[in-house]
């Protein structure tokens, strides 16, 4: 299966790039093709320019500034995404790339005013997420990024199809255990992805 993994992190020695490496050879040990989208390493622009939400619902044109990264879309099958969570929503960077990438006629077609998702082909989900806050205070907060995750996107692909949700809390206080605990749950959860 054609993985496409979607990293968002700055510091090489993070935490975060510990489970990134993990997430990538754990899917690697079990067979599959891992397509290794590291937002930072690849130098991806989150900004979407004036120019292209002017042309935003133009398709096919629409695509052009990020032909790349949407034809990696396309050839997904499965879809995982590593990221710390800042501010209880997703960095900038990844922000981004959901902005600038799934666009119209990529991750959905708008046609009389009705929305049909497009990204059938992908057939599961995951997410690694890191939380500075604990789970009490991501739950009174809403928790935006596990409700995109496990509604908004799950929408968007196969009907049915596996979503697995992950997240390292209150990171402000863990401790090499917790921290060891959680690389141990994603290395297992990858490995039968």
């Amino acid at each position: 299966m054609r993985v496409l993994v979607l990293y968002s992190h700055p510091v090489e020695t993070s935490y975060g790039a510990a489970l990134h490496a993990q997430v990538v050879e754990s899917l690697k040990k079990a067979g599959h093709d891992v397509d290794d989208c590291d937002l930072y390493a690849e130098n991806f622009q989150p900004v979407l320019t004036r120019q292209e939400r002017i042309g935003y619902h133009d398709y096919p044109e629409n695509t052009a500034p990020v032909a790349d990264y949407v034809e990696r879309l396309r050839k997904a099958e499965a879809l995982v995404i590593v990221s710390p969570v800042w501010n209880f929503g997703f960095p900038a960077m990844l922000k981004g790339y959901f902005d600038r990438v799934w666009l119209p006629g990529v991750s959905f077609a708008l046609e009389d005013g009705k929305l049909s998702p497009t990204l059938r082909h992908i057939a599961k989900l995951a997410a690694v997420f890191t939380y500075g806050a604990t789970p009490m205070r991501a739950f009174l907060a809403g928790n935006p990024p596990k409700k995109i995750v496990k509604r908004v996107l799950r929408a968007q692909i196969k009907i049915g199809a596996p979503v697995s949700f992950m997240a390292h809390y209150d990171m402000n206080n863990c401790t090499d255990r917790t921290r060891a605990d959680f690389l141990a749950r994603v290395k297992a959860e990858m490995e039968a992805f």
